[in-house]
């Protein structure tokens, strides 16, 4: 067995090894603390509205937004929207409906920071500090985003507390959790350069894992730089 799960045989330990450093390396493992309100990212994984349901009830924040249209990734998962299909969710684990914004129009994860600061603002709310809630991998990304187009409140990130075995059982497909962690290290290193995020360290470790799993085909997600 060359994985954690019995569903395919594709991956080697040693691609193992390099997606668990990609892994790690996604997640800011920031000390989390009250803020004035968080942001629930859209995407494929409802655990991003598990954790914000959470993490509200816990008393973190007041206000929660969940962000996100469609995309052909997640059109047929959530037909009415990424972010009405967490609000539903939030509702029935008892997020109360005063509580969310709704912003049902992000594409991407620019649109998610540009798009929740508007319903923010037309709500009269001016945060100082965000909580931004997305999929494990996508931590890194989100904060570097965010520190560029909303440079003035202090950034936080959390997520699912998933270790990359249990998210893998959890979306049922290694190649594709690969695939993913692939190509949102490439966003990190590229966005900068587009003017859509700030510049993240990336070890040298990190980026040699990178660097050969790009070879070994894991590409499926990667964008045109």
């Amino acid at each position: 067995m060359t994985g954690p799960t019995d569903i395919q045989q594709a991956v080697s330990d040693e691609q193992w090894a390099d997606a668990r450093l990609i892994w790690d390396y996604h997640q800011m493992r920031h000390e989390l603390r009250p803020a004035d309100v968080a942001i629930g990212l859209g995407s494929h994984d409802l655990g991003v509205a598990t954790t914000s349901a959470g993490l509200y009830r816990a008393g973190l924040f007041p206000v929660l937004v969940f962000t996100g249209g469609n995309s052909p990734t997640t059109a047929g998962r959530f037909p009415r929207g990424e972010a009405v299909h967490y609000k539903e969710h939030a509702l029935a684990l008892g997020v109360p409906d005063e509580a969310i914004l709704l912003e049902p129009c992000a594409g991407n994860t620019g649109h998610n920071i540009t798009y929740s600061r508007q319903v923010l603002t037309e709500a009269g709310i001016s945060p100082a500090s965000v909580l931004l809630v997305s999929k494990p991998y996508m931590e890194r990304r989100s904060y570097a985003t965010a520190r560029k187009l909303w440079p003035e409140v202090d950034v936080r990130c959390a997520s699912e507390p998933l270790e990359l075995d249990d998210y893998v059982k959890s979306i049922g497909d290694e190649k594709l959790v690969l695939d993913m962690l692939v190509g949102d290290l490439q966003r990190v290193i590229e966005y900068p350069k587009l003017g859509f995020a700030v510049e993240q360290d990336v070890p040298e470790d990190v980026h040699a894992a990178y660097e050969t799993l790009l070879t070994a085909g894991f590409t499926s997600r990667l964008v045109t730089p």
